[in-house]
């Protein structure tokens, strides 16, 4: 059952030196920005923790894993400044993986939406289901997918992007995703996905944590303009946000 708390919910447990990352929220596990916040922190925490040695990021429930960034909230946004702000939200926890010094394998059960295709791609390795399609739909509400952009492409590439971005009411299947390189590894059921997950994580946090710390420095090489780039990035998407192509198409999902 996921959670019906209005500022969703994060959970950490950790196991076998794998820590379980889990949010949720009643919007389709959307981010509201004190969610971002906290899920930054705990990423932060969890790197300098020498009791982990991997990590599981997930969310609750069985068909959605991430509406991306709450929209709810997006509508709330009346200044460049607080627009500033609500987008700063995603580039924070991306940085914070980008700076993790432990791998974080992602547990993509279901669609992922905007902002939840960055999180996959920020993952260092996604088990994911058949049933885990995604969408980048920024472009269809008058803004574009730009703090996540960087993660995206990263992964599959900006041809794969300009894909994604372009088309933002098309739905791409998680094998699509895995040819990309968004997705490692894609499973028939839950269950299956779940039994390799288990033993996958478990083996890979039992290995040298500094040959596993000097391994995802390596992966993520060549990113160190993030800390700035995607602080920019969250400036022009606030001003995109307020244009007046956005507030009119926010309106009519306000409507609906």
């Amino acid at each position: 059952m996921g959670t019906n708390r209005a500022n969703g919910s994060l959970y950490t447990e950790v196991r076998d030196r794998v820590a379980r990352v889990e949010f949720g929220h009643p919007d389709g596990n959307s981010f509201v920005s004190e969610m971002l916040d906290r899920l930054a922190s705990e990423f932060n925490a969890l790197s300098a923790n020498s009791q982990v040695g991997a990590i599981i990021l997930c969310s609750e429930g069985k068909d959605i894993f991430c509406a991306g960034a709450s929209l709810k909230e997006l509508m709330a946004v009346q200044t460049p400044q607080e627009g500033t702000e609500f987008f700063s939200g995603f580039a924070k926890v991306l940085n914070a993986m980008r700076l993790c010094t432990k791998p974080i394998l992602g547990r993509v059960q279901g669609k992922a939406v905007g902002g939840g295709v960055g999180l996959v791609a920020a993952c260092d390795y996604v088990f994911a289901t058949e049933a885990a399609a995604i969408r980048l739909s920024e472009i269809s509400i008058g803004i574009a997918p730009l703090v996540i952009a960087p993660a995206v492409e990263r992964k599959a590439g900006k041809t794969g992007l300009a894909e994604l971005s372009l088309s933002p009411l098309e739905w791409k299947n998680a094998y699509w995703a895995k040819e990309k390189g968004l997705y490692s590894r894609v499973y028939d059921s839950i269950s299956e996905l779940d039994r390799d997950l288990d033993f996958f994580s478990v083996k890979l946090a039992s290995f040298s944590p500094d040959a596993l710390q000097a391994l995802t420095s390596v992966l993520w090489e060549g990113t160190a303009h993030w800390e700035t780039l995607l602080t920019e990035r969250a400036v022009l998407s606030g001003k995109l946000a307020l244009s007046k192509q956005s507030r009119q198409a926010l309106e009519k999902f306000r409507n609906r």
